[in-house]
């Protein structure tokens, strides 16, 4: 299989827990990968590929996914509707006692993997296989997007995963600027008395 990612952009989170219960599950994975390194660098998590190819060399940096940790606080439906209800009275008072006790919610960590190509998806050595690889999280994520432009043997793919579905995506040709304005806003060189 061949491949290549021209256009990537992602606003994918996960929780981290279940980043690593993907990864530990044995998932399938493309041909050219034999498994996946997982690192933690402080507020960091690198998912790097391992060739199943013994020409690449082990010195050669193969692709790698990129997440920034962060915790954020969860909240189930009914927690959520006693932080957005009204508070009056009674209720407002015997809330504000069990917010003083202990927070609502329950406090994860979650990976996100947001940004453009060279922010999310580094290195060239089986960056087509580790994209698919990130389809894979995308479709595990409940908040986010990831939509990408990629040619896969000779055809240009369009994929769009919103909220942990595939969802439509097709690539425009549109032209670029008019070229009979471009030369009438800047300064016309070639006609300038000055040089």
């Amino acid at each position: 299989m061949t491949g290549q990612v021209y256009r990537l952009h992602s606003t994918l989170e996960l929780p981290l827990e279940n980043v690593y219960d993907h990864f530990e599950e044995d998932p399938d994975l493309p041909p050219e990968i034999a498994s996946v390194d997982i690192t933690r660098r402080k507020n960091t998590l690198i998912i790097s590929a391992v060739a199943a190819d013994d020409s690449i060399s082990k010195y050669t940096p193969t692709a790698q996914l990129k997440a920034s940790i962060s915790e954020t606080r969860v909240y189930t439906e009914e927690e959520q509707k006693m932080r957005e209800g009204p508070r009056w009275g009674d209720d407002a008072e015997e809330l504000d006692e069990e917010e003083d006790d202990e927070p609502l919610g329950e406090l994860i960590e979650v990976a996100a993997f947001k940004g453009d190509r060279e922010t999310v998806l580094q290195n060239t050595a089986l960056q087509y296989p580790m994209f698919l690889v990130l389809c894979d999280l995308a479709r595990l994520a409940e908040k986010g997007t990831l939509t990408a432009i990629t040619e896969q043997d000779g055809e240009l793919q369009a994929t769009r995963i919103v909220d942990g579905e595939d969802r439509p995506a097709s690539i425009e040709v549109v032209e670029g600027p008019d070229s009979s304005n471009s030369g009438s806003s800047g300064v016309d060189w070639r006609d300038n008395e000055f040089i």
